[in-house]
């Protein structure tokens, strides 16, 4: 009979651990009515998040580039958390954006029947801020300023 020992299992193959996230100051987010259908929610965020983008440069990043020397353009540095919530949870994180002095976007639902920029803005401008019907925000401030502004949305699904 042999003696040898028992083979010993292999240990299992290292598998790569995923950087932590890293931690920002400032928090970019969006606010979303929670009845919009799926295409108006698309919609409403690449329009809302393109305004902080100009507004607020340095959340822009380097453009990037594939192995082949193929190049695109930059994104935000920082994610961007998307939200969810009734017309009075929007209302009340616009006017504490607004109070408050933070880069906002606004998006209201009668520019879903405007079909460019300088119509865009003549509806916004015809509205008072208290009577914007709004269904969507984007921000970007300090993270615990955004997060009291956004008190009472949820996570979008």
């Amino acid at each position: 009979m042999d003696a040898s020992p028992s083979p010993v299992p292999a240990a299992p193959a290292a598998t790569a651990v995923p950087a932590p996230a890293a931690r920002f100051d400032t928090k970019i987010a969006v606010l979303l009515r929670e009845d919009l259908a799926p295409w108006q929610r698309l919609n409403v965020t690449a329009f809302l998040v393109s305004g902080l983008g100009t507004a607020v440069p340095e959340l822009i990043g380097e453009p990037y580039a594939d192995a082949d020397g193929t190049g695109y353009l930059p994104m935000f540095r920082q994610p961007v958390l998307v939200l969810e919530g009734g017309r009075e949870v929007l209302a009340a994180a616009h006017g504490k954006a607004v109070s408050r002095g933070l880069p906002v976007a606004v998006f209201t639902a009668e520019l879903f029947g405007t079909g460019n920029d300088r119509d865009n803005r003549a509806a916004v401008r015809a509205v008072p801020a208290a009577a914007l019907d709004l269904v969507g925000l984007a921000l970007h401030g300090p993270r615990n300023a955004v997060d009291k502004v956004l008190k009472g949305a949820r996570m979008h699904p």
